[in-house]
C-alpha cells in the first residue's frame, strides 16, 4: 500500500527521480514537525517556506499525533503543491522544485 500511496502523491516523478530524491534525503534531519494537534495553517506555511528554501524537506510526525499518516501526507502534499517521495515510519519526505533557483537536478522524465 505504501508504494501505491507514494506513487499517487508524486505522479509527475519517475521511479528513478524518486530514488534519487530518497538518496538525497537520507542524511537530512526533519525540519518540520507535526505535533499532537495535527496540521495547522502555520505548519503548512512553514513547510511551504522550507520547500521554497530547500526543495527537499523531511517532516516528522510525533507519536502523540492521532491523525492517520497517509492522510497527513495527502493533505500536506496537496496544500503545498509538492510531491511526497518517501514515507518511512513516522517520517515523510516532500519535494517541490524551486521555480526561481532549482538546487536539485533530476533526470528528465
Amino acid at each position: 500500500m505504501q508504494r501505491g500511496l507514494i506513487q499517487a502523491l508524486s505522479p509527475a516523478l519517475t521511479g528513478a527521480q524518486r530514488r534519487k530524491l530518497r538518496a538525497l534525503a537520507h542524511h537530512l534531519n526533519p525540519i518540520v514537525i507535526v505535533g499532537h494537534n495535527g496540521i495547522s495553517d502555520n505548519l503548512i506555511q512553514n513547510l511551504d517556506t522550507a520547500l521554497f528554501d530547500h526543495e527537499l524537506v523531511k517532516v516528522k510526525i510525533i507519536k502523540t499525533c492521532e491523525e492517520n499518516i497517509e492522510d497527513i501526507a495527502r493533505d500536506l502534499a496537496e496544500a503545498t503543491k509538492s510531491a511526497c517521495v518517501q514515507k518511512v515510519g513516522r517520517i515523510l519526505v516532500f519535494y517541490r522544485k524551486n521555480p526561481d533557483e532549482p538546487k536539485i537536478q533530476l533526470l528528465p522524465n
